[in-house]
């Protein structure tokens, strides 16, 4: 008899999309309650240095160390630097709290809602929108206006 493989493979995907889907395979398996090994294949890069997916995914990894464990592929052997493995123990956050905390960080220093929308414009504006409504309501970010700009900063309270 043969252990179920949980695969999931983001090749071809951006970042964001791959980050997306990976937090829905994750809490979908831990919502089934399959703790198992998770290999996410994300690629190693045509650069030689370690492509954006594959750093885009291991740096979510290492900021949700609360709700899985991970190795990257390099570590076993033989080694596939094109893969990581995810040892799931909990829930993530959905992609729209993680909109929200990157938006947290990046108004350390307040920020027009255009600089905001540029940045981060791949999520789209009803996201971006829908996440600093609920930041102002958390009161994690407050809303001034400085000449005729409204600009968003991280409450002081907010900072871990």
């Amino acid at each position: 008899m043969y252990a179920m493989i949980n695969e999931i493979d983001l090749h071809g995907m951006t970042q964001i999309e791959a980050v997306e889907a990976f937090i829905q395979y994750y809490n979908r398996q831990v919502k089934n309650r399959d703790f198992s090994r998770i290999d996410v294949i994300h690629g190693y890069g045509s650069t030689g240095e370690g492509g954006a997916l594959r750093l885009r995914i291991r740096s979510f990894l290492a900021r949700h160390t609360d709700c899985l464990s991970f190795e990257p592929g390099e570590s076993f052997r033989p080694g596939n630097p094109g893969q990581t493995l995810v040892f799931p123990s909990k829930a993530l956050p959905d992609a729209l709290d993680l909109l929200a905390e990157e938006i947290l960080e990046y108004c350390a220093t307040a920020k027009t809602l255009s600089k905001i929308s540029g940045k981060f414009r791949r999520h789209g504006d009803v996201k971006i929108q829908a996440s600093l409504k609920n930041l102002e309501k958390q009161g994690a970010i407050t809303s001034f206006y400085k000449g005729q700009y409204r600009h968003y900063q991280a409450s002081t309270a907010s900072k871990h």
